[in-house]
């Protein structure tokens, strides 16, 4: 009788299923079998859905009442995968055969040159009444028409109300009038992911939204350390500007000294964490609340963490607790909800009172600020934000800020609190980049090896007529500030590179970019004989701080008239250069010269070296989907 019942219940419980979730991964690459980044996953018939990682990798659970997954990429044909036995689902995406010769025109009605979707650019499509659109695609003979019935009409999109800082790009300067340049060191990346979030949304970013020093040093270079036990580290490389072979392109690269995390000085964390309406969307607070628990993981017992929140006020939710109370500080994270409007500078006074009650002298002091920046409520213009943190930050604590989200994202005010806070700026889109902001890179991220750092390039007039500094437009200094130890710059934190570029125009050259002035009417100034016997080009001179000092050190370099063929460079000096030129293709610069995707994309993908992290074949990849979005690659549209 036993063993029948026991019979009994093993037969009822084959027939019964858990309820759950399939925990589904895999890699997504192209027909040539190189992995593709950025890779839309969307469980079918639902709105849950991730992206593949630098490596190509996505990973997601899927309801066991779900049965495909669907996977889209620009300039690639969607494809929908049935979910089978195996959790692990590797893709291979197809290229579009045709992404140039048919459209499909989706519209709110007439519209006037809108980019409405990655294939269909500066449309016109405004007929008559009933008339069919007529499109002709460029490049072609060929022409389509299209009637009203043809139409897909979409509801009005969501106000986009982002903002950015206008940039005014750097100019070619004559040497003789101005010999030196001076500037500040940045470490920030924010501009980099953020344009790869517009470019996987399938739109080209703003011009505004692209600052070229932000996006060559997202990336890791290999650059020799520092030596003497200095905090700072520089290397120089002379070549050839690949978009004017008659410029040379000179590369300056400073490298902060690495410390180990277990000889890194005790941390005293504030996260102010941004908890108002705005931030109720996915890829806002649950992203917010997933990043900082990954850096919670890395917290050890010496450290201390507070959470402040805001919304239509400011609270405390947890005190300064010790990082090995990971679960007290991982559920305050957990219970936080998004609901109100944004007191963001209540929450930033807040913040700075909490950090400096529980201050660590000879510390890491510091505010974490994540947030979509989207303050509207007290002090909240740019230039209040400016006054507010640059009154706190004498206080020894630095802000550091992580952004997220779309649509309202105020990366102008984020930029300027970081800035004028002594800290980084970070753009989160998704999850892998939150890993490599706060895992990846946690020393660099938290930990100041060297701050006010400044850079003042003297050029020799004997060897160069013009310069240009590509990138840094916000980081100008005047020459006097270089010697002043009271004026702010930038700092390099733990393991920290940072990358500079200089296009020169060489004594002799004969171009448009020197410029000349009338004679001066009033003064007759004298000949100037400039010696042509040294091989020295110009020098550099670098300034910087250690962390606990007022007095700064200085160091200089010389660099000498030797140019390296361009394909004798390092492979960072290859790579770097390449992602300045995306850059500058995506500003649509007047600086750009004879600069083309493909060869952006061609100097790229053959100097990505030691790719252990997948981001420069990630960026390989975002070059050539940029190229599809730009103009000249678009539809053109007749009436």
């Amino acid at each position: 009788m036993k063993q029948l019942l026991i019979i009994l219940m093993l037969a009822g419980l084959t027939g019964f299923k858990s309820a759950g979730n399939r925990h589904i991964s895999g890699t997504v690459y192209d027909a040539n079998k190189s992995i593709l980044a950025g890779v839309h996953v969307l469980i079918t018939g639902t709105q849950v859905s991730t992206f593949t990682d630098a490596k190509g990798h996505y990973a997601i659970d899927v309801p066991e009442d779900k049965s495909s997954l669907t996977f889209s990429f620009i300039g690639f044909e969607t494809q929908t995968v049935k979910v089978g036995k195996s959790n692990t689902i590797d893709v291979y995406l197809k290229t579009l055969n045709q992404q140039l010769q048919e459209v499909v025109t989706l519209g709110y009605g007439s519209q006037k040159n809108k980019a409405l979707t990655a294939a269909v650019a500066d449309a016109n499509v405004s007929p008559a009444p009933g008339a069919p659109a007529k499109v002709m695609i460029r490049g072609t003979n060929t022409t389509r028409r299209y009637s009203a019935n043809d139409m897909m009409i979409m509801p009005p999109p969501a106000e986009n109300t982002e903002s950015y800082k206008g940039i005014t790009e750097n100019g070619f300067k004559t040497t003789q009038s101005e010999p030196l340049s001076t500037f500040s060191v940045d470490v920030d990346a924010a501009s980099y992911s953020n344009v790869r979030r517009f470019i996987n949304s399938g739109q080209l970013p703003p011009a505004d939204a692209v600052r070229i020093e932000e996006m060559i040093n997202y990336f890791h270079y290999n650059l020799a350390g520092p030596t003497n036990n200095e905090p700072v580290g520089i290397t120089t490389e002379l070549s050839t500007a690949p978009w004017n072979s008659n410029h040379r392109l000179l590369r300056i690269g400073l490298k902060a000294k690495t410390v180990a995390t277990d000889k890194l000085p005790a941390s005293n964390l504030v996260f102010l964490i941004d908890v108002s309406g705005s931030m109720d969307e996915p890829n806002k607070l649950p992203l917010v609340q997933s990043s900082l628990k990954m850096l919670v993981n890395q917290l050890r017992p010496k450290d201390k963490v507070a959470i402040v929140v805001y919304a239509g006020a400011a609270g405390v939710v947890l005190p300064a607790t010790s990082g090995d109370k990971k679960t007290t500080i991982n559920n305050a994270i957990d219970n936080l909800q998004a609901g109100g409007s944004t007191a963001g500078g209540a929450g930033i006074k807040l913040a700075y009172k909490i950090a400096q009650n529980n201050f660590m002298k000879g510390g890491n002091n510091r505010v974490m600020l994540a947030t979509d920046g989207d303050f509207n409520v007290g002090a909240s213009s740019d230039d209040d934000m400016e006054k507010l943190i640059e009154r706190e930050r004498e206080s020894g604590i630095s802000l550091s800020v992580l952004g997220f989200g779309m649509g309202n994202y105020k990366d102008s005010k984020m930029e300027t609190l970081a800035d004028k806070g002594n800290g980084n700026y970070a753009y989160l889109d998704n999850i892998t980049e939150a890993r490599k902001t706060l895992i990846s890179e946690f020393g660099g991220t938290l930990f100041t090896i060297a701050k006010d750092v400044k850079l003042q390039v003297e050029f020799n007039p004997a060897k160069v007529q013009a310069y240009r500094l590509v990138g840094y437009e916000n980081r100008a200094l005047n020459k006097e500030d270089f010697n002043n130890d009271k004026k702010d710059a930038g700092d390099m934190g733990s393991g920290h590179t940072v990358t500079a570029f200089y296009e020169i125009v060489p004594a002799g050259i004969k171009d448009d970019y020197s410029g000349s002035v009338d004679p001066l009417k009033y003064q007759k100034p004298k000949p100037v004989q400039y010696s042509n016997s040294s091989d020295e080009m110009l020098t550099i001179k670098f300034r910087y701080k250690q962390p606990t000092s007022s007095v700064s050190k200085m160091s200089h370099v010389e660099v000498y008239d030797k140019p390296l063929a361009l394909s004798s460079t390092s492979t960072d000096f290859r790579f770097a250069a390449a992602v300045a030129e995306f850059g500058m293709l995506l500003r649509d610069s007047q600086f750009k010269q004879q600069s083309t995707y493909d060869q952006a994309i061609k100097m790229a993908r053959t100097a990505k070296g030691d790719d252990a992290e997948g981001y420069r074949a990630e960026f390989v990849k975002l070059a050539e989907s940029a190229k599809l979005l730009s103009p000249n690659k678009a539809l053109a549209f007749e009436e």
